[in-house]
């Protein structure tokens, strides 16, 4: 039997937690959009669209998405993504040289091997076409503190007491993350040949104030909770 997607049954609970942490949402989103820039006239590609949550803050009429949630793909469709595949990017058929820009947003994370998914990505990218991936770092305060929580299977120890944001990422969502640094991320790409890297990031505070105020986008990866590696075929 096949198993079923992580984030099935958990579609509403994903919305509802950016929703709640608000400030956090903005400074994703105004990494989101700093990074896929004007994408008039462009064909997209989102890997792991998810509920089309930051798609519907911008024009998503040439946003194409693959999902392996129906929960999740579902909502995404109803804001405006063309889910083109309700499954994994390694059970997509993909075309080869056909976009202009393929984004990861959070979902390398749900990734055990890497490469193969980049080199699938890059194959389908126009020369010059862009590749971002978008993260919660393994290395950042985020990536230990959802690490721990897995390792732990709760949020709620003495380990964990007073260090924790009011409103941390649902447990069940952080526990069935694989996470990969961002050093791990750029070797890969850089193995398979992409080149012109550029990096953004946010989320720059402890985990505890990140929602008390949106964030600005700074250059760089070595100090974000969420981070955009820009590549390039």
């Amino acid at each position: 039997m096949k198993d079923k997607p992580k984030f099935d049954g958990y579609a509403a609970q994903y919305d509802e937690w950016f929703m709640k942490n608000e400030h956090l949402f903005t400074s994703e989103l105004r990494l989101f959009k700093k990074v896929l820039g004007d994408i008039t006239g462009k064909r997209l590609l989102s890997v792991g669209c998810g509920s089309g949550l930051f798609e519907s803050f911008i024009d998503c009429r040439n946003i194409e998405g693959i999902e392996p949630s129906r929960d999740m793909g579902q909502i995404a469709e109803k804001r405006g993504v063309n889910v083109i595949q309700y499954g994994t990017i390694e059970e997509a058929d993909l075309p080869e040289n056909a976009y202009d820009i393929i984004y990861f947003n959070g979902s390398s994370s749900y990734m055990e091997d890497l490469t193969p998914v980049y080199e699938k990505s890059l194959r389908a990218l126009k020369t010059g076409g862009k590749l971002i991936l978008l993260d919660v770092p393994k290395e950042s305060a985020f990536g230990f503190m959802y690490l721990l929580g897995k390792s732990l299977d709760t949020y709620n120890h003495e380990f964990l007491q007073g260090v924790m944001p009011e409103l941390p990422y649902p447990l069940a969502l952080a526990s069935s993350g694989v996470w990969h640094s961002t050093e791990e991320k750029i070797t890969v790409l850089k193995d398979l040949g992409a080149k012109n890297f550029r990096y953004y990031q946010t989320l720059i505070r402890n985990p505890m104030y990140t929602n008390e105020e949106p964030e600005e986008v700074m250059e760089g990866y070595k100090s974000g909770g969420y981070v955009a590696i820009i590549a390039e075929k």
